[in-house]
């Protein structure tokens, strides 16, 4: 059974580091359910503090991954209308089933409400940069933290190696 969950929860920890720059995959949340496994095999005492602080990090950052844009598109000069058309392109940007959709869908939807708030081609495009430079900062985060995920969990993997193989 140890040997299930470590195998499942390793692959879950790959899969939520691809999933740092795939849309189609939730990265942190994918990495903190491996980690959930880790912890649920037999041989591995469970410890429900650092099982919550990750849990508590993995929905930050993943709520952080949908405001960041929007900041971004701010920072750069968007208004609300921008920032709103940035966070509402990048969720669609997730579903449709096209390459690099998410950086598109921000990127397009900043742009768009920046048109529609009746600013130039100019501006509008300095608010889109600025959203994808929000994606970029918020891809980069997750990145960061489901590769701490990983370290965190080969490391009490190998210190419960004996008992888990």
């Amino acid at each position: 059974m140890d040997l299930i969950l470590f195998g499942v929860g390793a692959v879950l920890m790959i899969l939520g580091i691809l999933g740092s720059f795939l849309p189609i995959l939730p990265g942190v949340p994918l990495s903190w359910v491996g980690l959930l496994l880790l912890y649920l095999a037999p041989s591995v005492p469970t410890n429900y503090w650092v099982l919550g602080i990750a849990f508590i990090l993995a929905a930050i950052i993943y709520a952080l991954q949908l405001v960041i844009p929007a900041m971004g598109t701010k920072k750069y000069g968007g208004s609300k209308a921008g920032m709103w058309g940035a966070t509402i392109g990048l969720v669609i940007g997730i579903f449709v089933p096209i390459p690099l959709g998410i950086i598109i869908g921000a990127f397009a939807g900043a742009f768009i409400g920046e048109i529609i708030n009746k600013s130039d081609s100019k501006s509008a495009l300095r608010a889109a940069y600025g959203s994808f430079i929000g994606l970029l900062a918020s891809t980069f985060m997750e990145l960061v933290v489901a590769v701490g995920f990983l370290i965190f969990f080969s490391y009490k993997a190998w210190e419960f190696r004996e008992l888990i193989f």
